[in-house]
């Protein structure tokens, strides 16, 4: 799970409750792009990413491994189609512009198994990843834009580790899923990632469904410290009666300046 996609999650859900995204990719465009270079191409985006795993986990650098206090400003947000089109919620999410959201995070190594192929009979070896723990990350990011009593509980999905469940107050509940992610260093201390979340949002017997992407770039300054850029891009559903005024590009576009401070080890 990439850093703020959870709590970008919460914010646009609670907020604007929009319905469900399709993916459609144009082959000629995405097939072309790195994850660099669509960040750099930023706010110029007209398709989604292009996604290189579609189960797992990202798999993130030793560097990011403990648990950090982050601090989250929203410092820019466009509606690309504005004033013709604008999402719900996009006018009050103003409030958050340049206002620091506080919260602590954990990435913990992981050991995994990977098949041989050689020598016979077949054996597997373990290997050590870095990755995000979702639960405790879906909880305190949740805590942090909607208040201690606003969230009963966060759980993830035995069958998908990267499904988690959060139960809100009066029975409303949000199922969050990533669909797939990439991932690159270009360089010694830098990181950057994309990662594709289907959210559905549950209230009595009504289901809003959308799609958000999430692409971050990580960079250490220090072995306590890191600073990151996030965009969050939040899509229209083929059933909503703008869909054909936007098709896949993005409605709505933040972005965010990370402060990580490391805590722990």
């Amino acid at each position: 799970m990439l850093l703020i996609n959870y709590s970008t999650m919460i914010a646009r859900l609670i907020i604007s409750f929009l319905s469900c995204l399709l993916i459609w990719y144009n082959p000629s465009i995405v097939l072309a792009e790195t994850i660099l270079e669509r960040f750099s191409t930023y706010p110029d985006w007209h398709h989604k990413p292009l996604i290189k795993e579609r189960k797992g986990d990202i798999y993130y650098p030793e560097w990011l491994q403990g648990i950090w206090n982050v601090t989250s400003i929203l410092t820019e947000q466009i509606a690309p189609f504005a004033p013709s089109l604008v999402t719900p919620g996009f006018e009050s999410n103003r409030r958050y512009l340049e206002q620091p959201i506080t919260f602590t995070v954990r990435f913990q190594s992981q050991t995994t198994s990977e098949p041989q192929k050689w020598p016979l009979p077949p054996l597997s070896s373990t290997t050590s990843k870095i990755i995000a723990d979702r639960k405790f990350n879906g909880l305190h990011i949740a805590q942090a834009y909607l208040g201690e009593t606003g969230v009963l509980s966060v759980e993830t999905v035995r069958q998908n580790p990267t499904c988690l469940i959060t139960i809100l107050p009066q029975q409303r509940q949000l199922i969050s899923t990533t669909i797939g992610h990439s991932q690159d260093s270009p360089s010694t201390g830098q990181f950057i990632a994309t990662e594709l979340t289907q959210q559905q949002f549950k209230i009595d017997s009504s289901l809003f469904i959308n799609e958000v992407e999430t692409t971050t770039a990580y960079h250490l300054v220090n072995p306590k410290q890191i600073e990151a850029e996030q965009i969050t891009a939040i899509y229209l559903s083929p059933q909503d009666p703008n869909y054909f005024q936007a098709f896949d590009q993005p409605v709505a576009l933040y972005r965010y300046r990370l402060l990580l401070s490391l805590v722990k080890k």
